[in-house]
C-alpha cells in the first residue's frame, strides 16, 4: 500500500522503460542521446527519483512516441509523481493537502472512474449548496474564505465531465447517501434534482444500492477505481481514511476491486429504477 506520488513515480518509470524497450534502445543509449548520465535514466525507470514533465517530454521524443493522448497523460503523471507540474489545482496548494492534489491529478487524466460511496454524494456530482454543507460539516472551524475556496475546488473538479471526450463516470451509491439530510431540505431537493439530471448524461451512470440489499462488499470502505486511456498498467484504486488515502496498484488489487464493483452493480438497481428511487426520496424532502 503506497501513497500517490510513490505509485505514480513507479508506474511512470515502468511505462517509460517499456517505451524505451519498444524503441530498441538501452538505458545507456537513451542517456547518451539526451546527454544524461545512465544512472539518471535508471533512477527514473525504477521510481527511485522523480522526473519533471519536461524530462518526460524529452524521453518521449527520443523514444519516438507520437500518440498525443499518451504523451499528455505521462507528462501530467510526472507532475503528480513529485516531478513538478502546474495543473489548475496547484493554485490551491496552500489550502488543500498533497493527497487531495494527487487525487485531483489522477481524476483529471483518467478515462473512466468507478466509485462506491456509502455516506455522501460523490464530489463530481455535488451541487454548490451540498458541497458547502458537506465541507462545513467535515472541517470544523473553517474560515469563510477557506470554505469558499474548497467549494470552488470541488466545482472546478467537475469540469472533467464537460471536456471532450468527457470522463466516463459510474457511481454506485448506498441508499443512505440520499436519505442523509445534508444542508437541509432545500439543499437536498436541489441535489437530488441534479443527480437526476447528471444520470441522464450518456457518460454518467448512477446506480443505487437499496436498503433491501442488506450487507455488501465495501459497506464500510468506499473506494474509487481510476482507469487511464491506452495504458492499463497505470490504473489505481484509492481508499479514503479519516486522515489519509491509500493507493493500491498491484494487479491482484485492481482485479479484486474491479470484480467487487461489478458485483455491486449486479446487486444495485438499474439506472432507470435508481432514478425512480431518487424521485421517491426527493418527495420526502418537503
Amino acid at each position: 500500500m503506497l501513497h500517490a506520488p510513490v505509485v505514480r513515480r513507479r508506474k511512470l518509470g515502468e511505462e517509460l522503460r517499456s517505451l524505451r524497450h519498444a524503441a530498441g534502445l538501452t538505458s545507456r543509449d537513451a542517456a547518451r542521446l539526451l546527454g544524461w548520465h545512465q544512472s539518471k535514466v535508471s533512477r527514473i525507470e525504477t521510481g527511485a527519483s522523480g522526473v519533471s514533465p519536461g524530462d518526460v517530454t524529452l524521453l518521449l521524443d527520443v523514444y519516438a512516441v507520437c500518440d498525443t493522448q499518451s504523451r499528455a497523460l505521462l507528462e501530467v503523471l510526472a507532475g503528480s509523481a513529485g516531478g513538478g507540474g502546474a495543473g489548475w489545482w496547484h493554485a490551491y496548494r496552500g489550502l488543500i493537502p498533497p493527497q487531495y492534489r494527487d487525487f485531483i491529478s489522477l481524476e483529471s487524466q483518467a478515462a473512466t472512474v468507478r466509485t462506491l460511496e456509502t455516506s455522501v454524494v460523490p464530489g463530481l456530482l455535488q451541487t454548490a449548496g451540498y458541497a458547502r454543507a458537506v465541507t462545513r460539516a467535515s472541517v470544523d472551524g473553517l474560515p469563510a474564505e477557506h470554505l469558499d475556496a474548497l467549494v470552488e475546488v470541488r466545482l472546478t473538479r467537475q469540469q472533467v465531465l464537460r471536456t471532450h471526450p468527457p470522463l466516463r463516470f459510474t457511481a454506485v451509491l448506498d441508499e443512505a447517501v440520499l436519505h442523509r439530510e445534508v444542508g437541509g431540505p432545500e439543499v437536498m431537493r436541489d441535489q437530488l434534482d441534479h443527480l437526476t439530471h447528471m444520470a441522464r448524461l450518456p457518460h454518467v451512470r448512477i446506480q443505487l444500492l437499496p436498503f433491501s440489499v442488506g450487507g455488501y462488499v465495501g459497506l464500510t470502505s468506499p473506494f474509487v477505481i481510476f482507469s487511464f486511456p491506452n495504458i492499463a498498467d497505470l490504473d489505481v484504486v484509492v481508499l479514503d481514511h479519516l486522515t489519509s488515502s491509500v493507493y493500491l496498484e498491484r494487479k491482484e488489487d485492481l482485479e479484486a476491486y474491479g470484480s467487487a464493483f461489478r458485483t455491486l452493480q449486479t446487486h444495485a438497481l438499474t439506472p432507470d429504477r435508481s432514478l425512480e428511487l431518487v424521485a421517491a426520496i426527493r418527495r420526502g424532502f418537503r
